[in-house]
């Protein structure tokens, strides 16, 4: 054995020693495997195989699924540029351009040395600070040409990340173990989420109720889940409760990976001493030991800070060994994802979680019954949770005062686009569009998107429409597109991130949004014709209506909702006298073969 493999089996060995020789961290594993080697060797696979006595197909599997895991070197600095909608209008095309001409390489590809590799991504959760990068883990926001070469520079210099960040000092993201250019942009706090909050109140305040009593109050403050699906809170945790098992688990659902959300993110920054207590409540309630907070890849930056926070609310006895001086004990650890949207569906989530890849487990059974590790198990995200703290502190009636009768309490917002304040706002359900549009100072809207990509864009005749599970429901996206803006270049863009973060496992899902994307750039280019409308709302509803997941389920919504929402515009866009446009070039596809002939593509010429 070469010292290079020692040297490699040692690193892994005290590696996998860090995490307990524990299976279910193989994607914490992976990840150092990644900042070491700015690659997974197929080396390490099998050294990582070994140590965790697990098949190496297993950790293979799961090396390959993940965005930020690659087997090819990703670069000393690997720069993940954000190439979601808000970013393209934000200016991220100028961006890339100056970034490429700087480093001398193409998207996609090292500079020759492998000092700074340059990759595209989807979302960071960043919309309302754009445009984002990522350098190894560390956020740039509001990135501008200038401030491109000043980071090539300090980069060829061989300056630590940590000293090219301009910190923000906004909230705590001044802090030393944040230190971060990110802003809260926090502009609307309100009166539950980010009301006044001394830890330990409600936790108190649970005991004080016991645990069935706890479920009770959730249940009849009407709290439905924040994620967008909207299932009651108070019937999750009760099932869960009821059903037998030897240990059950509480995860906090952190990988808000929907293109045009990060109220998730502010949360995490400002409130995670709520947000660890609100989980602890939770495990009381139904009777658990252990939570994990599920983080997304992108908000690694936050990491050390959550940690920090554990650590002093277990020195309080607000966390860990008997609580508070009782007989209950609950414990958190952080578990974090890798570049996967799919792996915001619970039940991808857990198998995540568990080091798997990232794929949507059958139904029945259901996370309540057989979750992590097969226990009963809650999935509630940051801001469920939050609420059902506050209903333990102030009350079912108090919450039932807020919003309306079918959607009870607050809601909040991550709104981004064509405003002048972008941000995160805590309103009651029950605001009319309109009403939010004034709200972030929004002016000449002509297509608002309400609940991410996989929600529903509508035009400017439903904006008196409210915001509520009774007619609009949202996980909390809300994105503002002005007058000017190309609708079908909005669409292609999604439509593009739903097909390829589809983890491919069900064809419905897999090919269907493919076809739907070729569909839509047919329509783009002057193709498409009213017949192909008629056909891509079939597709569409075929692959709603038969994929295995909420992605597969929801990802159709961009085009859909569009054609249905901005008819005439389609109609214009579409020939009216054809049913079939050909896109067939024969000249194109000889092109490749004539270039290798050395011969002219033109065949007129012949």
């Amino acid at each position: 054995m070469s010292s290079h493999s020692e040297d490699l089996r040692a690193k892994i060995k005290a590696i996998v020693a860090s995490c307990k020789g524990d299976p279910t961290e193989l994607l914490t594993i992976l990840r150092e495997v990644q900042r070491l080697w700015r690659r997974i060797p197929d080396e390490a696979i099998t050294a990582v195989a070994e140590e965790l006595d697990i098949p190496r197909v297993h950790v293979e599997g799961t090396a390959t699924f993940y965005h930020f895991l690659t087997e090819q070197h990703a670069g000393d600095y690997t720069i993940y540029v954000n190439t979601s909608v808000t970013a393209e209008m934000a200016g991220a095309a100028e961006v890339i351009a100056t970034l490429e001409s700087e480093l001398g390489v193409k998207m996609g590809s090292n500079t020759a040395d492998d000092r700074i590799g340059l990759r595209k991504t989807s979302c960071i959760g960043m919309c309302d600070q754009e445009p984002a990068i990522l350098i190894n883990d560390t956020v740039f926001t509001a990135v501008t040409p200038e401030r491109v070469r000043e980071l090539v520079a300090g980069m060829r210099a061989g300056v630590p990340i940590a000293a090219l960040v301009r910190p923000s000092l906004d909230g705590n993201n001044a802090l030393p173990s944040i230190g971060s250019e990110v802003r809260n942009h926090l502009r609307r706090p309100g009166p539950v989420i980010f009301a006044p909050y001394a830890a330990g109140d409600a936790l108190r305040r649970a005991m004080e109720l016991g645990s069935v009593e706890v479920v009770e109050q959730v249940k009849a403050a009407g709290l439905r889940g924040r994620g967008g699906a909207g299932f009651p809170t108070g019937q999750k945790w009760s099932l869960c409760r009821a059903a037998p098992a030897d240990g059950r688990y509480v995860i906090c659902n952190v990988d808000e990976g929907e293109p045009g959300t990060f109220k998730d993110r502010v949360l995490m920054t400002e409130r995670a001493e709520m947000v660890f207590e609100a989980m602890t409540i939770a495990g009381y309630a139904v009777e658990a030991r252990e939570g994990i907070l599920y983080l997304r890849g992108e908000y690694a930056y936050l990491r050390p800070y959550l940690e920090q926070t554990l650590e002093a609310l277990r020195a309080r006895r607000l966390l860990g060994r008997k609580i508070l001086g009782t007989r209950f004990s609950f414990d958190i650890r952080i578990k974090q994802g890798a570049g996967a949207y799919i792996c915001g569906e619970e039940s991808a989530l857990i198998e995540s979680a568990e080091g798997k890849r990232g794929q949507p487990r059958n139904r029945p059974p259901f996370p309540v019954t057989s979750g992590y590790l097969h226990k009963p198990t809650i999935v509630n995200n940051p801001e469920t949770l939050c609420c059902a703290l506050q209903i333990v502190r102030n009350g079912p009636e108090w919450f039932r005062r807020l919003g309306t009768p079918a959607s009870t309490g607050v809601k909040l917002l991550s709104i981004a686009g064509d405003c002048d304040e972008p941000g995160v706002y805590e309103v009651e359900w029950g605001l009319s569009v309109q009403e939010v549009l004034n709200m972030c100072k929004a002016r000449g809207a002509f297509a608002v998107q309400v609940g991410g990509p996989s929600g529903v864009c509508i035009s400017q005749g439903q904006f008196h429409r409210k915001l509520c599970y009774e007619d609009l429901p949202t996980g909390g996206a809300f994105t503002i597109f002005g007058k000017g803006r190309d609708l079908l270049s909005i669409v292609h863009n999604q439509m593009e991130f739903f097909r390829d973060e589809s983890c491919g496992f069900c064809v419905p899902c897999r090919a269907g949004n493919a076809l739907l994307v070729k569909s839509l750039e047919k329509i783009m280019v002057g193709s498409g014709t009213a017949a192909e409308l008629v056909s891509i709302r079939q597709l569409g509803r075929l692959v709603k209506s038969t994929s295995r997941c909420g992605l597969g389920q929801t990802a159709p919504n961009p085009l859909l909702s569009t054609i249905e929402n901005f008819a005439d515009y389609y109609a214009g866009k579409v020939r009216q006298d054809v049913d079939f446009v050909s896109q067939f070039s024969l000249e194109h596809a000889v092109a490749d073969a004539c270039a290798a002939a050395h011969r002219s593509p033109n065949l007129r010429e012949e």
